[in-house]
């Protein structure tokens, strides 16, 4: 089903994001961790795609998984680094003989130690390029990043804006956000995605931290703020991880049900490949109706 279509309903929807292990033998936990997820009956599950196609085979195998035997929607991720566009229709193709038909398109991070993103010759350069050209593959689902609190190589929130309507405009059904831990952000950012014309449903992507080693990589590459409030309890108790863990509870809970309160279209939870502090989340909080194909399930 595409995610479009589910979106469409007009019913809340909820996602969690994996990403493929580094070591071959996690991902047995992987599944684990995605059948225990699966219990909150997401509408989606995406799966990350590492720098270069690193994680291509691996990837595939996945959302193959999630889509093709445990019945639960997929969303794969799709970056320019390190490919050409006939290396992108291959991917495509790929992802054709495993029925995955929703992708999020990304123009992707640098690779490990770089810094700088560069264009492959003969690949792309922007996502709204690749977002055109897998249009041009297939009947794709696509879905493009938002950046509530400006994507960190930006001259402006302006221009940031401006590329993303690009991004949706070349074909982009809906955008899930990088993470962010001040709803006004947010806010502020789908008021600016209104004002310049973009009308495609809009998610925000959620991070709840559980390790204060977390947080430097996180601000890194989402270019977000932590409030002062959390950041001191979390500095607080770095050295004893379940107190650490039960303060990003709590404010995840806190930023959910605000999101849920000021109409957010669903809520995307970045899981680390964990279900416990989500599934913690979620048991706290109380979500909108939800979308009937799932709630079937439950």
């Amino acid at each position: 089903m595409k995610i479009s279509d589910i979106l469409a309903s007009d019913r809340f929807s909820l996602s969690f994001e994996v990403f493929p292990p580094k070591r071959d033998g996690n991902i047995d936990n992987l599944y684990k961790t995605i059948e225990e997820l699966e219990t909150a009956h997401p509408d989606f599950i995406s799966v990350t795609y590492g720098a270069g196609g690193g994680t291509r085979d691996t990837t595939v195998e996945i959302a193959s998984k999630i889509k093709n035997v445990l019945g639960v929607e997929t969303l794969a991720h799709l970056t320019c680094v390190q490919a050409t566009s006939a290396d992108i229709a291959d991917i495509l193709e790929e992802f054709k003989r495993n029925n995955l038909e929703n992708i999020l398109a990304l123009r992707g991070d640098p690779p490990a130690n770089t810094g700088t993103f560069i264009k492959t010759s003969g690949g792309f350069g922007f996502a709204n390029e690749l977002v055109n050209f897998i249009r041009s593959q297939g009947d794709f689902c696509i879905g493009v990043a938002g950046y509530p609190e400006v994507h960190i190589e930006a001259p402006s929130a302006e221009a940031d804006m401006e590329n993303l309507k690009r991004k949706v405009d070349a074909g982009g059904e809906f955008i899930i956000t990088q993470v962010f831990f001040e709803n006004d952000a947010f806010y502020r950012f789908r008021d600016r995605a209104l004002k310049v014309g973009i009308n495609v449903p809009v998610i925000p992507g959620i991070f709840p931290i559980f390790n204060t080693k977390q947080i430097p990589k996180i601000t890194e590459l989402s270019n977000s703020k932590i409030p002062s409030s959390l950041l001191d309890k979390l500095e607080k108790a770095s050295d004893w991880p379940e107190e650490a863990e039960k303060y990003g509870v709590e404010f995840a809970v806190r930023q959910a049900a605000d999101l849920v309160r000021n109409d957010a279209v669903g809520l995307h939870f970045c899981s680390m490949n964990r279900s416990s502090h989500v599934l913690k989340i979620l048991s706290e909080m109380e979500l909108p109706r939800r979308h009937p194909a799932r709630q079937q399930n439950g």
